[in-house]
């Protein structure tokens, strides 16, 4: 009895033991508890990472474990050499002598209605008084003005009459010298950048205001003329003055860039007056040759307008004198094009004329009103939108344009 009791203890034993190292080896086996079950003490509980998306950066986090060899910028090592980052790649403008001669066929597009039309009525058989009404609105059309056409009439008939010059090419000659005679060649078509020394002997670069309305090009022809500038071996100072468009000094900024020119600028609203100022003692500073000014083009009123520009030359004038003023037209708005030269002209004293968009319009007669309205010359001329579509204006090249 006493062994049958015996083996039954060391079975229930054997059991017991076979049980529990099942039970630990399941258990062993189990994943741990989620966290947010873990808390039920506090009742909070905690929501398990969400599961990243695929492109979703914002959704994987570099932690430091993951952090690879790419993520972590390590110094230089004593002696190693470190490569600055790259500059931008300064252009090299176009020559600007002789740009209109190599964009006259642009020109001539544009303007040969004015040119052709003319010669065809110059033609006829008989020049009885309504071919001769008809030369003289062709020349209205084209916007020369009523003064400069009735003036190119009468001589164009009188040198008919006289000489009796009938062929095409004599026409076209006489037509040629009488256009030319309007455009008046013995004026002075330089841009005037040459500098001077103050009383204490300190080098003066060339001041230029480029005043206009907005939306005639005003900015981008400030640009442009950097470029021409540049291009003729002179070093450039760009103000953007106009601080009432922040584009437009963001534009001007680009447009120095590319040519490696430094660009003052000041708050958007500050006042022009003080970054014209420091945009010459910059170009002092820097013995620049020249420093471009591009003004604010507000039209409210004339007063306010009268106000503004008059203080920026002032202000500008205590460092050096102001050599150039130039007024930027649109040429396709013709004759509502003088009604904003007249005005400019009241306010500051213009000394030069960059008519914009002359490839876009057919009435090139514009360039002889606004000389005859100013009394100051064309001196440049923008004929297309490209960075060296400015070209200093050439009264033979312009006339050639309009026969062809």
């Amino acid at each position: 009895m006493d062994i049958i009791l015996l083996v039954v203890i060391i079975a229930v034993v054997a059991v017991l033991a076979v049980a529990g190292l099942l039970v630990g080896r399941r258990r062993r086996q189990a994943p741990p508890p989620p966290a947010d079950r873990g808390a039920g003490a506090t009742g909070t509980t905690t929501a398990p990472p969400a599961e990243p998306q695929v492109g979703d950066d914002a959704a994987t986090p570099v932690t430091e474990e993951r952090r690879t060899v790419e993520d972590v910028t390590l110094p230089p090592a004593p002696g190693e050499t470190v490569e600055a980052p790259e500059a931008p790649e300064i252009e090299v403008p176009e020559p600007s002598a002789g740009r209109l001669v190599r964009l006259r066929a642009r020109l001539a597009r544009s303007q040969s209605s004015l040119g052709k039309g003319l010669l065809t009525l110059l033609s006829r058989e008989r020049l009885d008084e309504e071919t001769w009404e008809e030369v003289e609105d062709t020349l209205l059309t084209a916007d020369i003005g009523v003064g400069p056409t009735q003036e190119l009439v009468e001589r164009l008939r009188e040198r008919v009459r006289v000489l009796g010059t009938r062929t095409p090419e004599e026409l076209r000659t006489l037509l040629r010298e009488e256009l030319l005679a309007q455009l008046d060649p013995s004026l002075d078509r330089t841009v005037r950048t040459e500098g001077g020394v103050s009383v204490e002997g300190e080098e003066r670069p060339a001041v230029i205001l480029v005043v206009g309305v907005n939306g005639t090009g005003k900015t981008t022809t400030t640009g442009k003329l950097a470029r021409v500038l540049v291009a003729d071996g002179r070093s450039v100072v760009l103000g953007a003055a106009d601080t009432f468009r922040a584009a437009a000094a963001d534009q001007l900024q680009t447009w120095g860039q590319r040519v490696g020119a430094r660009t003052v600028r000041g708050p958007e609203g500050g006042d022009p007056a003080s970054v014209a100022y420091d945009a010459v003692r910059e170009g002092i500073e820097a013995t620049a040759d020249v420093v471009l000014i591009d003004t604010a083009g507000r039209l409210h009123t004339k007063t306010g307008l009268m106000d503004e520009l008059g203080k920026v030359k002032r202000v500008v004038e205590k460092l050096g004198p102001v050599g150039e003023v130039l007024l930027v037209l649109d040429a396709t708005t013709g004759q509502n094009g003088l009604v904003q030269a007249r005005v400019f002209a009241e306010v500051v004293d213009i000394t030069g004329i960059a008519l914009t968009k002359l490839d876009g319009t057919a009435k090139g007669g514009i360039v002889v009103a606004v000389q005859r309205e100013l009394g100051v010359p064309v001196k440049l001329v923008g004929l297309g939108e490209g960075p060296d579509d400015l070209a200093p204006f050439e009264p033979e090249a312009f006339v050639d344009a309009l026969l062809d």
